[in-house]
Order: C-alpha cells, then structure tokens, then sequence
C-alpha cells in the first residue's frame, strides 16, 4: 500500500443546518446522498455549464464537529469559499477556507484506517483508492498507521494517469471545460436524478441528446514522454491537446469524432511528433472510436 501527500490540494468547510439544501441548489451532485464514509464527486458550474471547480465533497461524524468539507484544488479554494459566500445571501451556514491548516493524502493499494485524518473512500472509482483530510505534518504517522509507505506525489500521478482520470488545471481547464469533457458523467460526478443547480440545463440537455464529442480519455506512447499542452495531430489536422503524462501513458482532450476519422482513415495521432494511440478505459461508457456506446 502506498499514500502520497498531494500538495495541490486544499479544503473548504461548509457548516450549519441548512448546508445540505444549500449545497443541494448548487453542485453537480446530489448532497442528499453524502453521509459519513460516503463521500460524492461534484463542482460548481457557470450558468452555462462549464466547470468552475470540482471536489470531493465529505460529512464528517457529529461527534467530530459534523460539517461539509470540500477537498478541492488548492488553488481555487479561497475563490470557492468567496463564491459560496455570495450565494448563500442570508443563509445561515458557515464557509472556511481551511487550507492553510488542512491537506489531503492520497491512499491506494489496500484499505485501512487512522485515528490521524479524517479517512474516506474515492468516490470516482474504487481503483484510485481512499484520502484523508489531515494536518500535512501528520502524514507519515498517518501512512504508518496504515501500513503504508509514504511515496512521493508522483507516484499518485503515475497511479491516476494509468487508470485515465483526468484532473482539473492539467488535463482540462477550469472555466472552459463542460462535465461531460472531464468525464464527470462517467465518474460519478452528475447526478442527473436531483433538482435544479446551477448550469443544470446545459449539463442535462448534452446528457440527453448524447452530444458529448469532445472528452479527456487516456494514450499510450511508445517514444519519449511527449510535453504537456502540446496539440494531438491527425497529420496535419489538430484533434485535440495533450495533458499529463507519465511512464508511458497520458491523458488528451480530444475531439473522439475526429479521432474516429483518423482512425478509419489509417492516419496515426502525434503529440509533439509522438506516436500516440487513444486506448479506451474500462470505466468508460460513451462511444469510443470504432465502437457503439455501451448500455
């Protein structure tokens, strides 16, 4: 079992009784189900749709102070908590931006628990592990209680790139990108059963009519490792634009009709004049190149 702190990381707490409908009104998932030890994926969009930031959203015990906290970009937290407080007008619910006390670590390659953090499974796939919101100077008590071996973040990247999950600032960009673009509908991100939140209708409206062309899926590379935000080529024709990479995989946002094209062409995919090769993940179930969407 390996742990990793993740430095990009940072929290944001929502607290008061009328968090859970507040938060229900606003986020891609639906808060009705989040309880303790049951996390869900979600983000805040523009009223058009489009990501503004995306996170793990978490409930913590009564008896440990109870409470909404939002494992987030860390860069994007102080904006998050400012724009939480500009909706919750006379709400009364509590916003902290706790980044500067709290991080998050990173658990993958078994299960277990510490009394360090507070601890909770990935809600975007099983594969990627659990997390635990702690103090970063406990961590390698934490990863001792565990059994783990504390590695370097890295080695997380390395281990979320393999399985093609895409992360916000690197394999798409905040404020451009729709859900469906960052797979979030594949990863547990939507919930298109629940009420209205903001940019709902957009997000519903791709879901149903399956418009969904543009999406971050995995390449594999043969040759050198090739650069991040390089434009993926179908010969002289730009298709899409690579992301992160690491040990021979990586992850691109690309244009699948297109990619479709290429591919019934025999025209090969070069990022930085790399030979790349879109492979489908097994969590995927849109139209992959080639293939009918799955049921």
């Amino acid at each position: 079992m390996q742990a990793a702190l993740l430095p990009d990381r940072g929290i944001v707490k929502v607290a008061g009784d009328p968090a859970p409908q507040f938060l229900n009104g606003l986020f891609t998932c639906d808060i009705g189900k989040v309880a303790p030890g049951a996390p869900r994926f979600g983000a805040l969009l523009t009223p058009q749709g489009k990501i503004l930031v995306d996170f793990i959203v978490i409930q913590a015990e009564a008896e440990d102070g109870g409470g909404f906290y939002l494992d987030c970009p860390r860069a994007l937290a102080p904006a998050l908590a400012e724009k939480l407080d500009f909706y919750k007008l006379r709400a009364k619910v509590e916003v902290a931006d706790l980044s500067e006390t709290l991080g998050v670590m990173a658990i993958w390659g078994g299960s277990g628990e510490t009394e360090h953090g507070l601890c909770y499974p990935d809600p975007r796939l099983p594969a990627l592990g659990m997390r635990a919101i702690l103090p970063p100077d406990t961590a390698p008590e934490a990863a001792a209680d565990l059994g783990a071996t504390l590695a370097g973040v890295e080695a997380y990247e390395a281990h979320r790139i393999t399985l093609g999950v895409p992360r916000g600032g690197a394999d798409f960009t905040y404020g451009d990108a729709f859900p469906h673009e960052a797979d979030m509908d594949q990863l547990a991100g939507v919930d298109f059963d629940k009420g209205c939140y903001v940019g709902q209708e957009v997000v519903s409206r791709v879901q149903h009519r399956a418009s969904a062309r543009t999406r971050v899926v995995p390449v594999v590379y043969d040759d050198l490792t090739p650069q991040a935000g390089v434009p993926v080529m179908a010969g002289e024709k730009e298709i899409g634009m690579l992301g992160s990479s690491a040990r021979g995989r990586g992850l691109a946002l690309l244009r699948l009709d297109r990619a479709a094209d290429a591919q019934a062409a025999g025209t090969p995919l070069t990022a930085g004049g790399i030979p790349v090769r879109p492979v489908k993940p097994d969590w995927a179930k849109f139209a992959w190149p080639g293939e009918a969407a799955s049921s």
